[in-house]
């Protein structure tokens, strides 16, 4: 019985098809030989070397490497993080000395400097006293103060895309859409506000607007409302037709469908699009602050460009716990909304 099974086994097999043949190794070889070229244009190679080196120096079987420098330049001038701020006193025309900012001090601080005398040709030391302001935890007060107004930039930069995308989502349903020219252009709005970087957008609105927060907000929220109009959109023609029908059954309006039949289907994939959109605003009301858009990021970009990367370490230590924290909430909201 089983000799007689084995023959027939055999003849299976050899009837089966390879798992490849020579148009899909020829396939493999090109796509691998076009990954090979790319890599050397976007210098893949120069990468592996350098890390190369990196870890032969960290293991002691080479010299210091330039990667490891470069971070431990870095990592040097960032720390320690500024937490006070000092002020020259001179400059402040509105102190009242008697009555100084909570926990602020007046510190005096001697300098010299060297002066050419004119009858002797000499330089001669001249010592100079400057008076400061010194607030203990002043710089750090200021930098939370900026990551508020990112915060603020960011929900309502979310605000803004939700209410756009909503009605956006319907018009760009295929299912909902009154017609197929609106369709079309909803689409393509929806695509076109996806496109534009929300850097790109805020370099144009920070010129309309000027500087500050709402060149952040329309950069951030127009960008979202392209991202949650086609989320939304696939969702409503993705939902379950068979509570849909049973309502136009009914003779109810196509509104009065989308209502009861398609929104308690998809709420909880759009409260999860909104809290991702959400903590992406978070993050990038940060980047739109180096172009001028508002919050800590233009705070950040002032920072570098005076080299005061004490200053730039405590920055980046205030967005990273926020940014941890808004993680955590957002895990807990997501948990119990959904």
């Amino acid at each position: 019985m089983i000799r007689a099974i084995r023959p027939r086994f055999r003849e299976a097999a050899a009837r089966l098809d390879p798992p490849y043949d020579w148009r899909t190794a020829l396939a493999v070889l090109v796509v691998g030989f076009c990954l090979i070229l790319s890599g050397q244009r976007v210098e893949l190679d120069r990468f592996a070397a350098l890390t190369g080196e990196a870890i032969l120096a960290q293991l002691g079987l080479a010299e210091e490497s330039q990667v490891g420098r470069g971070l431990g330049r870095m990592i040097r001038s960032l720390l320690p993080i500024a937490v006070e701020e000092r002020r020259e006193l001179a400059r402040l025309s509105e102190i009242d000395r008697e009555n100084l900012p909570w926990l602020a001090r007046i510190e005096r601080v001697e300098t010299t400097r060297y002066e050419l005398d004119r009858q002797t040709l000499q330089l001669v030391p001249v010592v100079e006293t400057k008076e400061y302001l010194v607030e203990p935890f002043g710089y750090l007060l200021r930098v939370l103060g900026k990551m508020l107004e990112t915060l603020e930039i960011a929900l309502w930069a979310t605000i803004l895309s939700v209410l756009l995308s909503g009605p956006l989502a319907i018009l760009a349903a295929a299912n909902y859409t009154p017609h197929r020219s609106v369709y079309l252009a909803a689409r393509g709005l929806v695509s076109f506000l996806r496109a534009i970087p929300e850097l790109v957008s805020a370099l144009f609105l920070v010129l309309a607007f000027g500087f500050g927060p709402i060149a952040g907000i329309l950069a951030l929220g127009l960008h979202a409302a392209g991202f949650l109009g086609k989320f939304y959109a696939e969702d409503i023609e993705a939902a379950d037709k068979k509570p849909q029908e049973a309502l136009l059954a009914l003779g109810a309006s196509k509104l009065r469908v989308l209502r009861s039949a398609v929104l308690p289907q998809v709420a909880p994939s759009y409260v999860a699009y909104t809290l991702y959109i959400l903590d992406r605003n978070v993050r990038m009301a940060t980047v739109v602050g180096l172009v001028g858009a508002g919050g800590i990021g233009q705070e950040l970009k002032g920072r570098y460009d005076l080299f005061e990367y004490d200053h730039v370490g405590t920055i980046l230590v205030v967005i990273f716990v926020t940014v941890f924290l808004l993680d955590q909430l957002s895990a807990r909201l997501r948990a119990r909304l959904l």
